[in-house]
């Protein structure tokens, strides 16, 4: 047998590589051109994207009120009980004003001490330093409740008359409509017409078709809590009529995007 000579050689592993390669790139072409055909390939197509904007109003139909009953005693026992006659204060206050249970949330309840810095009474007051050290005095004992107005006409009365009963940090009202889901979807509702109709406008200028739906965003600006504070400043101040509080009007809408397929 003939052996091979080096340039024989080098002929023979370039051939042999270049048909390799060349059987790679076929299958690739290959599996390329099966894939395309199945339909999993996706394409880019044109597409054309419009907005919308819906919104609807309502009176407000709930009123939440926020308080806070907070007491110092010198045990956390003593502070729990002050705070405790209060709380049954405002709860009959609540009662007498038709305010079911389900509608009085205590939202927090805690306790801590208080401190007192005390110098060293063995060391005179004109020494430059007087050691001292913290100690505790007494204790902060606090409660938090929430409380949902479903007569929204009676929030003035009901914030004056907890406000003579020792509360702090009294808040509210705070005006919210009680079911939102309903006047939202209505509010989307109309952002899709809004869309759709600019689309078949716009659409019919530029001669062309739309295809179908290929995206569809939306994003809402919600209703703002809105706060009477001057008049429950003046409801607190002790006179003898309840504020009226105005509810004013909540506003609910609604933002989209619709993309479209153009044929």
């Amino acid at each position: 047998m003939q052996l091979l000579s080096s340039e024989q050689k080098i002929r023979l592993y370039r051939g042999i590589k270049i048909a390799l390669i060349a059987f790679l790139v076929a299958i690739f072409v290959n599996s390329f051109t099966q894939f395309c055909h199945n339909g999993n390939y996706d394409k880019t197509e044109n597409t054309i994207t419009f907005s919308g904007h819906g919104e609807v109003t309502a009176v407000p139909d709930i009123a939440s009120v926020y308080f806070t009953i907070s007491q110092d005693a010198k045990t956390v026992k003593e502070a729990q009980t002050k705070v405790a006659e209060i709380e049954k204060k405002a709860l009959a206050s609540l009662k007498a004003n038709e305010i079911e249970e389900k509608d009085i949330k205590t939202t927090d309840a805690s306790f801590y001490p208080k401190y007192e810095y005390q110098y060293d009474t063995k060391i005179p007051v004109t020494s430059s330093y007087r050691p001292g050290k913290s100690v505790i005095v007494g204790y902060t004992a606090s409660e938090s409740i929430t409380v949902k107005i479903r007569n929204t006409d009676n929030a003035g009365k009901i914030i004056q008359e907890l406000g003579t009963l020792g509360v702090s940090n009294l808040s509210g009202p705070n005006f919210t409509i009680d079911n939102e889901d309903g006047l939202k979807a209505e509010a989307r509702k109309k952002a899709i017409d809004d869309a759709k109709e600019k689309a078949k406008i716009l659409a019919k200028d530029l001669g062309v078709k739309l295809g179908k739906i290929t995206s569809f965003n939306e994003s809402g600006n919600y209703p703002v809590p809105m706060y009477a504070k001057s008049m429950m400043d003046e409801s607190i101040s002790g006179s003898s009529a309840p504020a009226e509080i105005p509810k004013g009007e909540n506003t609910i809408s609604s933002d989209v995007s619709i993309t479209y397929e153009i044929k």
